[in-house]
Protein backbone atom coordinates (compact mmCIF):
# COMPACT_ATOMS: atom_id res chain seq x y z
CA UNK A 1 0.00 0.00 0.00
CA UNK A 2 2.86 2.35 0.81
CA UNK A 3 4.19 1.95 -2.70
CA UNK A 4 0.79 2.66 -4.23
CA UNK A 5 0.19 5.59 -1.90
CA UNK A 6 3.64 6.97 -2.63
CA UNK A 7 3.11 6.68 -6.36
CA UNK A 8 -0.27 8.37 -6.12
CA UNK A 9 1.27 11.18 -4.07
CA UNK A 10 4.03 11.75 -6.64
CA UNK A 11 1.52 11.82 -9.49
CA UNK A 12 -0.67 14.28 -7.57
CA UNK A 13 2.37 16.43 -6.83
CA UNK A 14 3.35 16.55 -10.51
CA UNK A 15 -0.23 17.43 -11.47
CA UNK A 16 -0.20 20.37 -9.06
CA UNK A 17 3.22 21.51 -10.23
CA UNK A 18 2.26 21.43 -13.90
CA UNK A 19 -1.00 23.25 -13.21
CA UNK A 20 0.85 25.92 -11.24
CA UNK A 21 3.48 26.70 -13.88
CA UNK A 22 0.77 26.64 -16.55
CA UNK A 23 -1.03 29.30 -14.52
CA UNK A 24 2.17 31.35 -14.24
CA UNK A 25 2.75 31.02 -17.98
CA UNK A 26 -0.73 32.35 -18.73
CA UNK A 27 -0.40 35.27 -16.28
CA UNK A 28 3.06 36.36 -17.47
CA UNK A 29 2.09 35.95 -21.11
CA UNK A 30 -0.81 38.32 -20.52
CA UNK A 31 1.49 40.73 -18.64
CA UNK A 32 3.60 40.98 -21.77
CA UNK A 33 0.55 41.82 -23.91
CA UNK A 34 0.62 38.21 -25.18
CA UNK A 35 2.97 38.79 -28.13
CA UNK A 36 5.83 40.06 -25.96
CA UNK A 37 5.04 37.88 -22.96
CA UNK A 38 4.66 34.51 -24.66
CA UNK A 39 8.31 33.70 -25.30
CA UNK A 40 9.79 34.96 -22.00
CA UNK A 41 7.08 33.05 -20.12
CA UNK A 42 7.79 29.94 -22.19
CA UNK A 43 11.51 30.25 -21.45
CA UNK A 44 10.81 30.62 -17.74
CA UNK A 45 8.50 27.59 -17.80
CA UNK A 46 11.12 25.47 -19.56
CA UNK A 47 13.67 26.55 -16.95
CA UNK A 48 11.44 25.33 -14.13
CA UNK A 49 10.65 22.06 -15.91
CA UNK A 50 14.33 21.44 -16.62
CA UNK A 51 15.22 21.86 -12.97
CA UNK A 52 12.48 19.43 -11.94
CA UNK A 53 13.60 16.83 -14.47
CA UNK A 54 17.24 16.94 -13.35
CA UNK A 55 16.20 16.60 -9.72
CA UNK A 56 16.10 20.19 -8.42
CA UNK A 57 12.60 19.80 -7.00
CA UNK A 58 12.83 22.25 -4.08
CA UNK A 59 13.38 25.45 -6.03
CA UNK A 60 11.24 28.53 -5.31
CA UNK A 61 9.01 28.28 -8.36
CA UNK A 62 7.54 31.79 -8.51
CA UNK A 63 10.83 33.53 -7.72
CA UNK A 64 12.72 31.46 -10.29
CA UNK A 65 10.01 31.97 -12.91
CA UNK A 66 9.92 35.73 -12.39
CA UNK A 67 13.73 36.05 -12.39
CA UNK A 68 14.11 34.13 -15.66
CA UNK A 69 11.20 36.05 -17.21
CA UNK A 70 12.92 39.37 -16.55
CA UNK A 71 16.41 38.20 -17.42
CA UNK A 72 15.49 36.54 -20.72
CA UNK A 73 12.75 38.97 -21.78
CA UNK A 74 14.69 40.68 -24.56
CA UNK A 75 16.66 37.64 -25.72
CA UNK A 76 13.71 35.26 -25.87
CA UNK A 77 11.57 37.80 -27.70
CA UNK A 78 14.31 38.38 -30.28
CA UNK A 79 14.55 34.66 -30.97
CA UNK A 80 10.82 34.04 -30.85
CA UNK A 81 9.91 36.92 -33.16
CA UNK A 82 12.70 35.94 -35.56
CA UNK A 83 11.34 32.38 -35.72
CA UNK A 84 7.84 33.73 -36.30
CA UNK A 85 9.14 35.87 -39.15
CA UNK A 86 10.82 32.89 -40.81
CA UNK A 87 7.66 30.81 -40.28
CA UNK A 88 5.58 33.53 -41.93
CA UNK A 89 7.93 33.74 -44.91
CA UNK A 90 7.78 29.96 -45.35
CA UNK A 91 4.00 30.06 -45.09
CA UNK A 92 3.80 32.74 -47.80
CA UNK A 93 6.17 30.74 -50.00
CA UNK A 94 4.06 27.62 -49.57
CA UNK A 95 0.87 29.54 -50.37
CA UNK A 96 2.41 30.89 -53.57
CA UNK A 97 3.64 27.44 -54.60
CA UNK A 98 0.26 25.86 -53.86
CA UNK A 99 -1.39 28.35 -56.20
CA UNK A 100 1.07 27.60 -59.01
CA UNK A 101 -0.49 24.31 -60.05
CA UNK A 102 1.81 23.87 -63.03
CA UNK A 103 4.95 23.46 -60.91
CA UNK A 104 3.41 22.21 -57.67
CA UNK A 105 4.92 18.73 -57.95
CA UNK A 106 8.42 20.12 -58.48
CA UNK A 107 8.56 22.58 -55.60
CA UNK A 108 5.94 21.71 -52.99
CA UNK A 109 7.57 18.57 -51.60
CA UNK A 110 11.05 20.10 -51.00
CA UNK A 111 9.43 23.19 -49.48
CA UNK A 112 7.30 21.07 -47.15
CA UNK A 113 10.44 19.20 -46.05
CA UNK A 114 12.14 22.54 -45.32
CA UNK A 115 9.13 23.72 -43.31
CA UNK A 116 9.01 20.50 -41.27
CA UNK A 117 12.77 20.70 -40.63
CA UNK A 118 12.46 24.32 -39.56
CA UNK A 119 9.61 23.54 -37.19
CA UNK A 120 11.41 20.58 -35.58
CA UNK A 121 14.66 22.54 -35.22
CA UNK A 122 12.73 25.41 -33.63
CA UNK A 123 11.48 23.03 -30.93
CA UNK A 124 15.09 22.71 -29.71
CA UNK A 125 15.93 26.42 -29.77
CA UNK A 126 14.50 27.45 -26.40
CA UNK A 127 15.63 24.28 -24.56
CA UNK A 128 19.16 25.04 -25.84
CA UNK A 129 18.95 28.58 -24.45
CA UNK A 130 17.73 27.27 -21.11
CA UNK A 131 20.23 24.42 -20.83
CA UNK A 132 23.38 25.97 -22.28
CA UNK A 133 22.68 29.72 -21.99
CA UNK A 134 24.14 30.30 -25.44
CA UNK A 135 23.97 33.34 -27.67
CA UNK A 136 21.12 33.74 -30.15
CA UNK A 137 23.08 32.82 -33.28
CA UNK A 138 24.64 29.79 -31.64
CA UNK A 139 21.29 28.58 -30.35
CA UNK A 140 19.72 28.80 -33.80
CA UNK A 141 22.60 26.92 -35.43
CA UNK A 142 22.79 24.24 -32.76
CA UNK A 143 19.05 23.64 -32.83
CA UNK A 144 19.26 22.41 -36.41
CA UNK A 145 22.36 20.29 -35.73
CA UNK A 146 20.81 18.66 -32.67
CA UNK A 147 17.56 17.98 -34.54
CA UNK A 148 19.48 16.14 -37.26
CA UNK A 149 21.70 14.20 -34.82
CA UNK A 150 18.82 13.18 -32.53
CA UNK A 151 16.11 11.41 -34.55
CA UNK A 152 14.92 9.37 -31.55
CA UNK A 153 14.47 12.40 -29.29
CA UNK A 154 12.81 14.33 -32.11
CA UNK A 155 10.41 11.43 -32.70
CA UNK A 156 9.59 11.29 -28.98
CA UNK A 157 8.90 15.02 -29.08
CA UNK A 158 6.52 14.62 -32.01
CA UNK A 159 4.70 11.64 -30.49
CA UNK A 160 4.36 13.42 -27.15
CA UNK A 161 3.01 16.59 -28.78
CA UNK A 162 0.48 14.59 -30.80
CA UNK A 163 -0.63 12.69 -27.69
CA UNK A 164 -1.11 15.96 -25.78
CA UNK A 165 -3.08 17.40 -28.70
CA UNK A 166 -5.50 14.47 -28.76
CA UNK A 167 -5.81 14.53 -24.96
CA UNK A 168 -6.62 18.24 -24.90
CA UNK A 169 -9.03 17.79 -27.81
CA UNK A 170 -10.79 14.95 -26.04
CA UNK A 171 -10.93 16.83 -22.71
CA UNK A 172 -10.88 20.58 -23.53
CA UNK A 173 -11.27 21.47 -19.86
CA UNK A 174 -7.65 20.41 -19.28
CA UNK A 175 -6.28 22.96 -21.74
CA UNK A 176 -6.14 26.04 -19.43
CA UNK A 177 -4.60 23.96 -16.64
CA UNK A 178 -2.10 21.71 -18.44
CA UNK A 179 -1.96 22.67 -22.14
CA UNK A 180 1.32 24.58 -22.15
CA UNK A 181 3.04 22.93 -19.17
CA UNK A 182 2.63 19.34 -20.39
CA UNK A 183 3.94 20.32 -23.83
CA UNK A 184 6.88 22.12 -22.20
CA UNK A 185 7.62 18.98 -20.17
CA UNK A 186 7.64 16.78 -23.29
CA UNK A 187 9.82 19.23 -25.22
CA UNK A 188 12.32 19.69 -22.38
CA UNK A 189 12.50 15.98 -21.53
CA UNK A 190 13.11 15.05 -25.16
CA UNK A 191 15.68 17.83 -25.58
CA UNK A 192 17.58 16.80 -22.44
CA UNK A 193 17.68 13.25 -23.77
CA UNK A 194 19.21 14.55 -27.00
CA UNK A 195 21.68 16.79 -25.14
CA UNK A 196 22.80 13.91 -22.93
CA UNK A 197 23.49 11.58 -25.86
CA UNK A 198 25.39 14.24 -27.81
CA UNK A 199 27.47 15.16 -24.75
CA UNK A 200 28.35 11.48 -24.24
CA UNK A 201 29.44 11.23 -27.87
CA UNK A 202 31.63 14.29 -27.46
CA UNK A 203 33.18 12.89 -24.28
CA UNK A 204 33.85 9.57 -25.99
CA UNK A 205 35.40 11.37 -28.97
CA UNK A 206 37.58 13.50 -26.68
CA UNK A 207 38.79 10.44 -24.77
CA UNK A 208 39.56 8.63 -28.02
CA UNK A 209 41.58 11.58 -29.31
CA UNK A 210 43.44 11.82 -26.01
CA UNK A 211 44.29 8.12 -26.15
CA UNK A 212 45.56 8.51 -29.72
CA UNK A 213 47.79 11.42 -28.67
CA UNK A 214 49.19 9.42 -25.77
CA UNK A 215 49.84 6.45 -28.04
CA UNK A 216 51.90 8.65 -30.37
Amino acid sequence: MNGIAGGFYKISEWIMKLAYINFLWIVFTLLGAIIFGFFPAYTAMLTIVRKWIIGEVDIPVFKTFFTVYKKEFFKSNCIGLFLLLIAYILYVDLSIVMEANSIINLITFPLVIIIIGFFLASCYTFPIIVHYETKIGQALKNSFIIMVLSPFSTTMMIIGAIAIYFLMTAIPGLLPFFGASTLAFIVMWSALLAFSKIEKRQESYTLTKAEQVEAQ
